[in-house]
Order: C-alpha cells, then structure tokens, then sequence
C-alpha cells in the first residue's frame, strides 16, 4: 500500500503548504486500534496493523491523529452539520461498505478497544451473503453501495426488458453498471432502480430500529455516496424504521436525516479531532 501512504503524504503536503498547520487528523476505512496509531483491519483496503499514524508523520512532520472515517464524519456531523444541538446520534456511511460512528452525551464512543460503532458488520442474516470482514450476512453485504449494484445487476439480468434503462446507462454491459448510473436511473423514475433503493434502504431500517433499542439515539445521520440520492433511500429507510422499531406505539421516535456536510463531512470532523 505504498503508493496510497505517498498519495496522502502528497496531499497533505499540498494542503499545508500555504499556510500553518499544528496537527494533522485522518479518516481511514477500517478499524483503528484504542492509541489511533494503526490501521488494524480495513476490508476494502490491504492494510493490515498498518502504522499509519507514524508513516504519515514521520514524512510530514506534525502530530498526527487517525480516525475510522465513519467516526471522524460522525464527529463533524454533531459539531458543525445536522447533529449540531444533539447530544445522542448516530451516523450511518452509505458508500462502498457501511460504516458508523456513536456519539453519546457528547462524546465520540469507541468502545473499550476502540472498536466501537461497526454497524455495517452487524449480522443481519444467518448464513447470508459474504462480507469482506470474512463473516456472512452483515448490514454492508446488504445495505451498502456495492449491494445498490449487484441488486440492480440481479434484477436487469432477470428481466433484461425491465431494466433497459440500466442496460442503457451501462452501455449493454451490465457487469459495468455502476452506483451513479442507478442513482440516475432512479431519479428518472425507472422502477427497477427506485426497487433497488428500496431495498437498500429497508435493511438500513431495519439495523437502525435494532441500534434504537440499544442506544436510543435522538437522531441518525445517513451519510456517505449512497445518501445524496436523498430520498430515494431516506424514504424506505424511515419507513422500516417505523414498521420495526420496537415499542412503537409507546415511545419517541429518533429523526433520520441526510448528512449536511456532505463528502466533507469526515475530513471537517478529522480536523476539529486532530485539533482537540
């Protein structure tokens, strides 16, 4: 992984170099150990027990702090986004995979191990479909981006007539289709797509009524690609949420909302941590 380390040392030097910097704070997809010093486990990168924290610095100079993404767009949410005035939320990253972050009376909970907040690898069904963390039947095998895809690639391959909109859009190739072109589809108003994202946001729903029952946030933030389709996935998502919450008839119900910082989001809330 050593030309992504150099791709971020280059712009990290291009971003310093105008104007002073103190520290330096890094989102990174995976799990990062309690000292935020190393990368222990990322399954959509090679890193692993990668030292990042150290490589970066080294080759920088200046204090650095790493973050699991999902934490630090959690962490700018609350601060300066749609969680702003919350005490109690709870992010959930809708991209390739599916991340998290919690924070609880006002403070970014990692766990004991500095582990906490993984929703996408919550196992949703037993025996399910592989996910890159090596288990089966995880939220990110069902409600992720990458799931957005291989819904719709399923679903034009059944019915090639229904989905030739999709086939359009992937130039008759459906093996190339890709999120952005879904999204367009569904947009349009191509029932197959707007399927897609029901069912992706069914299962977000759904997880997020069983994290309800444990943590009982006061509000979700959906973020990451997948939830700048806005309501194509915050509809279905708040439908379920509502059919599987339990005790919902007795209790209030968290507000599930889109992110306000947008792509910006993890990297303004890396920033306020390496700051703190």
């Amino acid at each position: 992984m050593a030309d992504l380390i150099n791709a971020v040392v280059g712009e990290l030097r291009a971003a310093v170099a105008p104007r002073p910097v103190r520290a330096v704070g890094i989102g990174a997809a995976g799990l990062i150990d309690r000292d935020r010093s190393h990368v222990l486990f990322a399954p959509n990168l090679a890193w692993r027990d990668e030292p990042l924290r150290d490589e970066v610095s080294v080759r920088t100079g200046l204090p650095v702090v790493v973050e699991n993404d999902a934490n630090a767009m959690a962490w700018g949410e609350y601060r300066f986004g749609a969680g702003r005035g919350q005490h109690d939320l709870v992010c959930v990253t809708v991209g390739t995979g599916v991340g998290g972050g919690i924070v609880l009376d006002g403070r970014l909970y990692r766990g004991r191990f500095g582990l906490g907040g993984e929703i996408g690898h919550m196992q949703l069904v037993a025996g399910g479909r592989p996910c890159g963390c090596g288990n089966r039947g995880c939220l990110e095998s069902y409600g992720s981006g990458n799931a957005l895809v291989r819904k719709a690639r399923e679903l034009v391959m059944t019915s090639p007539a229904a989905g030739r909109r999709l086939l359009e859009l992937a130039d008759g190739d459906v093996t190339v289709l890709t999120g952005p072109a879904v999204t367009e589809a569904a947009r349009e108003g191509d029932p197959l797509a707007v399927k897609c994202f029901e069912d992706v946001g069914t299962w977000l729903g759904r997880a997020m009524a069983s994290l309800a029952s444990v943590l009982d946030p006061g509000l979700f933030v959906l973020g990451g690609g997948v939830s700048e389709a806005g309501d194509l996935l915050l509809v279905p998502a708040r439908v379920e949420f509502a059919n599987s919450l339990s005790a919902r008839r007795y209790r209030p119900e968290a507000q599930i909302v889109v992110a306000r910082l947008g792509a910006q989001g993890g990297i303004i809330g890396a920033a306020d941590l390496a700051r703190r």
